[in-house]
């Protein structure tokens, strides 16, 4: 009974694990990411464990249940989980009223927790550790207090100052209250039995002393926010971290050799609770100091970001994953021979989870460049989803022995040496190799942004001094440095003053290697070059603010840099930035020209559409300042939409007044291309019939080949045909996205890059409308694919199709739909004459 009710309530726990998991795998097109990625692990899966494990050591400990029982305990949880979600959901959504009734939910279910605890603590018989139990009330009262101050916070406090003394109490109650008070309280208990060991002598002083530290400690810091006193603050912050040490005295004491009878502890978990009291220690301690000596609240506040991190993924996730590595088998039962089996199932190769799981976090926290903290978190995230599939496991393995017990219920006989035996860590040799790619993952971060590592050519470049110094101030706001361009003399020393005026956190990069520092909204860095000899490049080296068009370049005049440079430069095309692979669109310079109107006009009442279509070789801006030469249809790119009904008759004229040949090819129609839909040379026409017998939308386009290259250089467009009986609907608007390729040192793109299918640039044709729409996407070179909504008086009915081209040379197209009351078109197959027009069609 006791091992299913663990299972299903751990079941609950993993499951918020996966969802913090997938959140920070996901991050990048998440909303509210990080207070997402947070909120999920601690409100979500730590909470919910400490509900689970502080009931049971409660009542292992008072040796009596809890006054409502496993009833009551499953009650709590329910309204934890129902309160977290509503939470999480109301801040993403966001909906201030879902944000306050969850906070409410979850308050109301740990204030009944920790009074469960307080009442089974009344009459109990005394014993040397029921005393810990009196931490896990303190810890329910910190958790209602931090969830006041979050909701608070979440409805917008009226100045800055009061919304970061409202953050950090926040924080404080909730990671040092909530959790850290658990956290040392268990370890009390757990630490010696996980070493298999004795509490030492004086392990009950030490931990009482420490537990009664960190709650004053935790209680201070409230008092002195509410009064305002910064230096106080951080003074209790010290007080709660001295809290935590002393409690960890004797844990070093039970780990010595003299008591444990090993040098290193023998489990994986062991390991993982030691990390994270080191994590937590030294978490709080820089806490301290970066309170103590910033200039106000909201500048404590600001450099919280590295603290939290390490108090989350160092110290709590990784106390949750151990202490799971080491109760799950137990709680499990089924004998010493299956617990056993479990714990060597979790043991596997565990050595290598715990160095990539700190070593990434360390990573990650550090001062290191934006590259290697994205390397280091990414470390960490894999470590700690390759613990939860290794607990996984070992439950697996766990309910598999117990059904291989033997048949006569007889035990199994284990051999003494093997029952005295002491674990060990196993998988040094996997910890070597994840070693080694820790160190492998932080040379190519670096190699990929040496300057932000300190790595560059000196910006002097053996230039004389002139002995005067240029200052310059630059602002970094909206994805921008302004100015972007600096230009000096050669010989002039440049002192650059950076000032971050907008919402988040920037930093300034030069290619010689010096760097500005992480700079938080509304403060400055000065950045002195020194000496410039030649011309420098500079960016944001935070993930994604370079790509976003946060560059700066400093420009050397009067020396011999430029004439170099400008007699080794080779023509590129207008605003692209940079040569070959590494060229860069400046995401945010408007473009010339009026929006595309995505407007599609209803089918004509014709039956027979005369079209023409004139090849033109266009000049078009195909990214913002960047124009290039396209081969069109009709003088635009996308090419025009043709709009007809199941059963009409199409008459394409193609008239080509390029400068090589073309074609073009239906694929709403039925007919092999071979001859009717040939290359054309230039001042011929072709005149093309087919009859439209297939509802959907279709792409057309020149096949002429290489076909990927026409295709990617705007050569394509969409038919439109509408089913036999439908009913009208509002409005409808084909939106069709190409990939444009471009050749840096050319006019035109490049077979070669078409033909990879890996595209220089991206847009989409769609305008924003308010209207019940009917879409249809089209992405060009060399992959193509469709997808459509209608309208209709029972709501929006989606069907889909797609095309995709392997190859320049054959192609497969399925097409797929639904739609209430309209049969799906029967199953075709069209086969040409020719290999190169080789298709499959299918519904």
């Amino acid at each position: 009974m006791r091992a299913r009710w663990h299972l299903r309530a751990n079941a609950l726990v993993a499951a918020w694990l996966v969802a913090a998991a997938v959140a920070a795998a996901a991050h990048r097109v998440l909303p509210a990411s990080e207070w997402l990625m947070v909120h999920l692990l601690m409100l979500g899966g730590v909470s919910a464990a400490i509900l689970v494990w502080s009931a049971h050591f409660a009542e292992a400990l008072r040796r009596r249940s809890l006054p409502t029982g496993r009833r009551g305990q499953v009650a709590r949880l329910a309204a934890h989980t129902v309160g977290a979600v509503a939470v999480i959901a109301g801040m993403v959504a966001p909906s201030p009223r879902a944000v306050v009734a969850g906070g409410a939910v979850v308050g109301i279910a740990v204030a009944w927790h920790a009074v469960e605890i307080a009442l089974a603590a009344r009459g109990a018989l005394s014993n040397r550790l029921g005393w810990s139990t009196w931490a896990y009330v303190a810890a329910g009262a910190s958790l209602v207090g931090g969830v006041v101050c979050g909701v608070l916070l979440a409805r917008g406090p009226a100045t800055d100052a009061i919304a970061a003394r409202l953050y950090l109490a926040h924080v404080t109650l909730m990671i040092l209250g909530w959790v850290g008070l658990t956290v040392m309280a268990t370890l009390i208990t757990l630490w010696p039995t996980v070493l298999a060991v004795r509490i030492p002598e004086g392990g009950v002083r030490f931990g009482r002393a420490g537990l009664v530290l960190m709650g004053s400690g935790v209680v201070l810091s409230g008092a002195a926010l509410v009064v305002g006193a910064r230096v106080a603050y951080a003074a209790a912050v010290l007080v709660v971290t001295a809290g935590i040490a002393l409690s960890a005295v004797p844990m070093l004491r039970a780990a010595s050799p003299r008591v444990s009878g090993s040098r290193v502890p023998g489990t994986v978990a062991a390991w993982h609770l030691a990390a994270s009291v080191t994590w937590m220690a030294s978490a709080t301690l820089t806490w301290a100091a970066f309170v103590a000596t910033a200039g106000d609240w909201e500048e404590s506040r600001q450099r919280m970001g590295g603290v939290v991190a390490a108090l989350v993924a160092g110290g709590a996730a990784q106390v949750l994953l151990g202490a799971l590595t080491h109760l799950l088998p137990m709680v499990l039962g089924g004998g010493p021979h299956a617990v056993r089996a479990a714990r060597d199932a979790v043991e596997r190769r565990a050595l290598a989870r715990f160095v990539l799981l700190n070593g990434g976090v360390a990573l990650w926290v550090l001062p290191t460049p934006s590259l290697v903290r994205v390397a280091g978190s990414m470390f960490a995230l894999a470590a700690a989803v390759w613990t939860l599939a290794a607990i996984g496991r070992a439950v697996r393995v766990s309910f598999r022995t117990r059904r291989e017990a033997p048949a006569d219920g007889n035990p199994r006989i284990v051999p003494v040496q093997m029952a005295a035996q002491l674990p060990t860590v196993r998988g040094r040799g996997a910890a070597l190799v994840a070693a080694c790619a820790l160190l492998l993952g932080t040379a190519a971060a670096v190699a990929a942004d040496p300057a932000s590592a300190g790595v560059g050519e000196s910006a002097a470049a053996e230039v004389t001094a002139t002995g005067r110094t240029v200052e310059v101030r630059v602002e970094a706001r909206d994805m921008r440095f302004t100015p972007s361009i600096i230009e000096i003399e050669a010989g002039d020393r440049l002192v650059i003053e950076v000032v971050n005026t907008d919402t988040t956190s920037h930093d300034l990069v030069l290619d010689s290697g010096q760097a500005s520092g992480r700079i938080a909204p509304g403060e400055s860095a000065v950045l002195d070059v020194g000496v410039v000899g030649r011309s420098l490049d500079g960016w944001c080296s935070i993930a994604g603010h370079r790509q976003m068009g946060m560059t700066l370049a400093v420009v050397v005049t009067g020396g011999d840099d430029a004439p170099v440079a400008e007699a080794t430069a080779a023509p590129t095309p207008s605003g692209v930035h940079g040569e070959g692979e590494h060229a860069t669109i400046d995401l945010q310079a408007p473009m010339s020209g009026s929006p595309f109107d995505a407007t599609l006009e209803p089918a004509p009442d014709a039956t027979v559409h005369r079209v023409t279509l004139e090849v033109e070789n266009v000049m078009t801006e195909v990214a913002p300042g960047v124009t290039q030469e396209l081969w069109t249809f009709g003088g635009g790119v996308p090419a025009p939409t043709l709009r007809g009904k199941v059963g009409d008759v199409f008459e394409v004229t193609l008239v080509n007044n390029g400068d090589m040949g073309h074609s073009i090819d239906f694929h709403a129609s039925w007919i092999a291309p071979d001859d009717v839909m040939r290359t054309i040379e230039p001042g011929e026409s072709l005149t093309y019939r087919f009859v439209a017998e297939r509802a959907g939308a279709w792409m057309y386009h020149c096949s002429t080949m290489p076909m990927s290259l026409h295709i990617a250089n705007g050569m394509a467009g969409a038919v439109i045909i509408d089913p036999p009986t439908w009913s009208p609907w509002t409005a409808s608007m084909c939106s069709c996205s190409p990939s444009t390729t471009w050749a840096i040192r050319a006019a035109s793109p490049t077979r070669t890059r078409s033909r990879r299918r890996r595209p220089t640039w991206w847009s989409s044709t769609a305008t924003r409308r308010n209207t019940r729409t009917t879409r249809s996407r089209q992405r060009w070179a060399s992959a193509c694919a469709c997808g459509s909504w209608m309208w209709g008086p029972t709501g929006r009915v989606p069907f889909t199709w797609s095309v995709r081209s392997s190859t320049p040379c054959t192609s497969r197209a399925r097409t797929s739909w639904v739609a209430p009351g309209i049969p799906a078109p029967p199953v075709a197959r069209r086969r040409s004459r020719s290999s190169r027009a080789r298709a499959d069609l299918s519904s």
